[in-house]
């Protein structure tokens, strides 16, 4: 993406109503710009060839070539492109699958426009952005993993995080966004990206999922 112009869009979805609304939604925002639909993984797959949007809205079940299949074959041949989910299902055999296919974003369709929009740009900046739902299930799949016997303990944080951080990260923990994160907090939403900011700083990480995962591993949630 070229600092200045909007992130371009991919919608993939089967349902012709949810893409036309979908689009229509997006359109009224200046961030992004919707390229071109397609209503299954194999057109996908075409029009990103032909289009090079910068992130795919990617349903999961679908005629032709499913989501996860048509995520795993976009990281291979089109690395750059970001994959973001957008699904009804919530559930570990596609939340799972879709991450290790290549997805960097998990959102489900009844997130908000402002949740949608959010996780579109951050998908656009290599990020990950998960559903509260979805960051729960992850981490709780990382806190029934074995420990390795004889592994190294976790070293703690050389700058420890500040209780309002440690309330910032909690709140990135279940999936909040910013906006979201300073209405709880009570903050401004600069403030909260500040916050954030410091906090992956600290944790050693990139991302708010990394965050979240170091942060179970830390024992800090």
């Amino acid at each position: 993406m070229s600092a200045g112009r909007p992130l371009r869009i991919l919608v993939v979805d089967d349902q012709t109503l949810f893409r036309e609304a979908l689009t229509t939604l997006l359109e009224a925002r200046p961030e992004v710009d919707v390229v071109g639909t397609a209503a299954h993984g194999a057109e996908a797959l075409e029009l990103v060839a032909a289009l090079q949007p910068d992130v795919v809205l990617m349903d999961l079940r679908m005629p032709v070539l499913d989501g996860v299949s048509a995520t795993r074959r976009l990281s291979v041949e089109h690395p750059g492109v970001r994959v973001l989910v957008l699904t009804t299902f919530d559930g570990e055999d596609e939340v799972f699958p879709a991450l290790r296919a290549g997805a960097v974003g998990y959102l489900l369709k009844d997130a908000s426009a402002t949740l949608l929009v959010e996780g579109i740009l951050a998908a656009g900046r290599g990020e990950s952005v998960l559903q509260p739902s979805v960051a729960a299930k992850v981490v709780a799949r990382v806190s029934q993993l074995p420990e390795q016997p004889g592994g190294p303990r976790p070293q703690p944080l050389v700058d420890p995080l500040t209780p309002r951080e440690l309330e910032v990260l909690r709140a990135v923990a279940e999936g909040l966004s910013n906006r979201e994160a300073a209405q709880r907090l009570y903050l401004s939403e600069g403030t909260v990206k500040n916050h954030v900011t410091t906090v992956l700083a600290k944790l050693g990480v990139r991302d708010r999922t990394q965050a979240a995962l170091r942060a179970h591993v830390l024992g800090l949630l």
